[in-house]
């Protein structure tokens, strides 16, 4: 008899379920369902209480809607009985974290603190804690704390401690009021078993936790705040759970929402960009997985504990177990483009692709194609959404260099997508220079299904063939994965996640392999590339900043 794992990818505005065969990873169904309050970064559902800029909020009601639909959903489309699904595992966008109760309650779900934006989820992109995380890294940099170099020297606005303590410091009986912090995937893990657990994904990347030496000292959280010195042991919790392990089984109350079995295994949660590594059939080093949709994430296996400037974090375990999981990132990809031809194509290419029943991207990309690298006389910087590898500052911005009154919407695409393959060069370059190797490249996400043209310029510049998955949707097979992994090989499932990555995951046939000619020209133009990158991002000239900080004052 068949035996079924079913993983749940929460993205930003959606959640998906997908139910895969454990003998061979065939996708069998999928459903998504949309969260009804998406991302709130306006007003405040209910009250209509204006938002801050920069602030980005979720209602964890929304997540629980995905379970009671998209999961009984997959059942319904698939005719497979419960009795045959094996594990459940879920995956989530990180950090994104909430304060609640002792009894898992959502702050935001009592009346008390419904109107207050501190006690709803603060999404991966609420931003608001840029001051807090100067803090956290000016502390850390004076007390010579030496785990702020497993993050690139720089911790992110967006991750667990920069959120607490913006809470802290803005609502401060909302600290008090919240007996847990937690991240939303472990959260979703509780109601699901009903048993608290942490993931060492989202502790490790995301909250300067290590398998070796746990979390920052309390004495560093005292000299941050005198309020934060217990926030672990008050509002956390150093049992940090193995990725692949069993969390718990379902509930009686979550096996009617979902229509699965009470008891099925539960895997520990994690984070859409780790579980898509063994999803992509990477599980050793030397092969980098790229992540690639609105922005880029770049995810690397070591076999020794090597510190890289710029990069988003590595954890020992983080993403295979007995290896050291290294991450870096790109703020501006997908965006990038969409930016572009939502704001800057003219009305002509518009008409043109409209006739033809193409969208803008296609008959950009046809036009794109035409082209020689070096052609267009173009080079730009990726930085319209700030840098996040390697030079971590949110304040970078964009740049296009060469343009004359000759220059075509299509020769600007073209150099909008070598910029963040030069980008991706540059995040390569680093890990190799600091002992970590990149010898092939996995690509999924969205973008491989959509533009053949960008995924050979990556090729041609990075000089490394480009494999791509064989699944659309990474997240949430290797959230299956896990599932299969929680359930165990006497269940039907499998000892390990190596051993349900060799019958799991697949690549398809196609890939792209390096033009030497036009390598080549990507080699000078990279050049270019790298004495920009430096001139702007290393502050030779900060004229990026000052024309922000000046933008921000005439609008103030």
């Amino acid at each position: 008899m068949a035996k079924y794992a079913i993983g749940v990818d929460f993205g930003t505005e959606s959640g998906r379920a997908l139910l895969v065969d454990v003998a061979d990873g065939r996708e069998v169904a999928s459903a998504v369902h949309a969260y009804a309050n998406g991302v709130i970064d306006d007003r405040l559902p209910g009250s209509g209480l204006r938002l801050p800029p920069d602030w980005a909020l979720q209602d964890p009601n929304d997540y629980l809607e995905v379970l009671k639909h998209a999961v009984p959903a997959v059942l319904r489309e698939s005719g497979v009985s419960a009795d045959d699904v094996i594990g459940l595992g879920i995956d989530f966008t990180a950090c994104t974290m909430m304060p609640v109760k002792a009894s898992g309650a959502p702050l935001c779900f009592l009346p008390e603190w419904r109107d207050n934006p501190h006690a709803w989820i603060k999404l991966w992109k609420h931003h608001a804690a840029q001051p807090e995380a100067d803090r956290i890294n000016e502390t850390a940099r004076r007390m010579g704390e030496a785990w702020l170099d497993r993050y690139g020297s720089k911790i992110s606005s967006e991750w667990f401690f920069s959120k607490t303590l913006q809470i802290l410091d803005e609502s401060p009986e909302i600290y008090e009021a919240a007996d847990r912090l937690i991240e939303a995937a472990d959260w979703v893990i509780w109601q699901l078993t009903g048993v608290e657990t942490r993931n060492s994904c989202t502790a490790g990347y995301k909250a300067m936790w290590s398998k070796r030496e746990g979390f920052p000292s309390n004495d560093y959280f005292r000299t941050l705040d005198p309020r934060l010195e217990n926030v672990v042991d008050e509002k956390m919790s150093r049992d940090i759970a193995a990725l692949g392990g069993k969390a718990g089984g379902l509930t009686a109350e979550a096996a009617k929402w979902t229509g699965l079995k009470p008891g099925t295994a539960v895997a520990v949660a994690n984070v859409d960009a780790h579980v898509a590594v063994p999803a992509s059939t990477v599980v050793e080093p030397g092969r980098m997985v790229i992540i690639m949709g609105t922005s880029n994430c770049h995810m690397v296996l070591g076999v020794e504990e090597r510190t890289v400037p710029g990069m988003c974090g590595y954890v020992e375990d983080g993403i295979i177990p007995g290896f050291f999981g290294y991450e870096a990132g790109q703020s501006c990809v997908g965006d990038h483009f969409a930016w572009f031809t939502e704001n800057c194509v003219p009305a002509a290419y518009a008409r043109g692709a409209a006739q033809r029943g193409v969208s803008v991207h296609q008959l950009l990309e046809e036009r794109a194609a035409a082209l020689k690298p070096g052609e267009s006389g173009l080079l730009a910087l990726d930085w319209w959404n700030g840098n996040r590898s390697v030079l971590v500052d949110v304040d970078l911005t964009g740049m296009l260099l060469g343009a004359t009154l000759a220059t075509r919407a299509e020769e600007i695409y073209r150099a909008l997508i070598e910029a963040t393959a030069y980008g991706t060069r540059m995040i390569i370059e680093t890990f190799q220079a600091n002992g970590v190797p990149v010898h092939e490249i996995v690509a999924t996400g969205g973008l491989p299904d959509r533009n053949k043209l960008l995924m050979q310029i990556y090729a041609d510049v990075t000089g490394r063939p480009i494999k791509v998955a064989g699944t659309h949707q990474s997240g949430a097979l290797g959230s299956a994965m896990h599932g299969a992994v929680a359930a165990g090989a006497a269940a039907g499932g499998y000892a390990s996640i190596v051993d349900a990555a060799k019958k799991m995951a697949h690549l398809r046939a196609d890939a792209y392999t390096p033009n030497p000619a036009a390598k080549a020209v990507y080699d000078r133009l990279y050049a270019e590339y790298a004495t920009l990158h430096d001139y702007f991002g290393r502050g030779a000239n900060d004229v990026m900043k000052r024309l922000k900080t000046l933008k921000a004052a005439m609008r103030g």
